[in-house]
């Protein structure tokens, strides 16, 4: 049956990005008077993801967060430590809790509507809204909100495209082997095979933990070499003798500089991955996706409107994820060096400021005078011909 309505807020998806977005205006009281649309295909009713991300200040979510560590090590072919966090903590969210927190918040707010569809396209409509086709119907609102993945047309001779891809078991282990205040947070003792290829560990007690082995290339692997490379880790570099898998994890996630447009015309704003939300250089979108819902929620309450500058990036660290997307396509290999240099010369938490794009310029430069020039000259000559670097 179609379904026809006339809403303020029209959000397309209902993942991290859209009820993100969707939380902050239902917890902003200048909003109370907006009335919002949900379209979502899925019932999210399932543990589906996690999303693990550092934090020097509260957010939103901080009542659900599943675990967090005061510590960090890095790990490579000499070189390892461990770094207690000072102003940082590392946290880990549950999707199923996520979802779940939101939606109940959403059900006792009458300003909300949820339907279960899925939205085909969304159109500018003059002079001033949108319109909706879905399954369920047809929509109309002031503004479209619009966290769908995003679609591009792949320019491989201008752009470089990778993916960070992982499959990760939460194991019970016989015995004691993981420090439950520490992250793993690289672990780049591995074989690299021209590619980045690290494992990632977040332990929940001594005998718990997500394990994942993750890689940054342009391909998947056969799905029996993630587990492998998993199985190798736990019982030669860790020692298990005996494990049990409690669940998995599998993912991949789109890293370029192909440009994601912030809007797609006057009232159709992108939210998430769709907006460049996940870093290139590195693939975290959480706490980035909470800053972007941050800024546009306080102009809409301040002024009605979206900002007009609708994520506040700025060109420096386009340029610098544009640099090592380049390196890691090159030579990939190479990437553990950078890290490496990164983790021996930085304090962790300049390492973080950098990475969530908050750093003043002295901080950049001390940054980019830690690692090996080399490499990022090379890119740099790249960028400066328009063409992605090739091994």
């Amino acid at each position: 049956m179609s379904v026809q309505a006339d809403f303020d807020y029209l959000i397309a998806g209902g993942g991290a990005a859209g009820l993100s977005f969707a939380y902050a205006v239902a917890q902003e009281p200048r909003l109370c008077d907006k009335r919002v649309l949900l379209l979502e295909p899925a019932a999210k009713d399932q543990n589906d993801r996690t999303w693990s991300f550092w934090a020097d200040e509260p957010l939103p979510f901080d009542s659900i967060v599943a675990h967090e560590w005061q510590q960090l090590a890095f790990r490579s072919p000499g070189f390892e430590q461990v770094f207690p966090l000072s102003r940082h903590r590392y946290k880990m969210i549950r999707g199923l809790d996520f979802y779940q927190f939101v939606h109940a918040a959403l059900a006792a707010n009458p300003q909300f509507t949820l339907v279960r569809a899925t939205v085909e396209s969304l159109e500018n409509l003059p002079p001033s809204g949108v319109v909706a086709h879905t399954s369920a119907g047809k929509f109309t609102a002031r503004y479209a909100f619009d966290s769908r993945p995003p679609a591009m047309h792949k320019r491989p001779d201008k752009h470089r495209y990778l993916l960070q891809h992982f499959v990760g078991w939460e194991v019970e282990t016989e015995q004691a082997v993981f420090d439950p205040e520490t992250v793993e947070f690289m672990d780049f003792r591995g074989a690299q095979y021209q590619e980045p290829r690290f494992m990632y560990v977040l332990p929940f007690s001594p005998r718990r933990a997500l394990v994942e082995y993750t890689l940054f290339s342009g391909e998947l692997l056969p799905k029996a070499a993630y587990e492998a490379a998993i199985h190798d880790y736990l019982i030669t570099t860790l020692s298990v003798r005996q494990y049990r898998i409690e669940s998995e994890e599998v993912g991949a996630i789109p890293m370029t500089d192909h440009r994601l447009p912030a809007r797609r015309g006057a009232n159709i704003i992108n939210l998430g991955t769709r907006a460049g939300r996940a870093k290139p250089s590195t693939g975290y979108a959480f706490n980035r996706i909470q800053a972007h819902t941050a800024r546009l929620v306080a102009s809409l309450a301040a002024t009605g409107a979206p900002p007009a500058d609708l994520t506040g990036d700025q060109w420096q660290f386009r340029l610098f994820d544009t640099l090592l997307l380049d390196i890691m396509q090159r030579q990939g290999e190479t990437t553990r060096d950078i890290f490496t240099e990164l983790f021996q010369h930085n304090p962790v938490e300049r390492i973080f400021d950098f990475l969530d794009e908050r750093t003043s310029w002295v901080e950049n430069f001390q940054v980019m005078n830690s690692v090996t020039p080399w490499p990022f000259l090379r890119s740099i000559g790249q960028v400066l011909r328009g063409q992605p670097g090739r091994r």
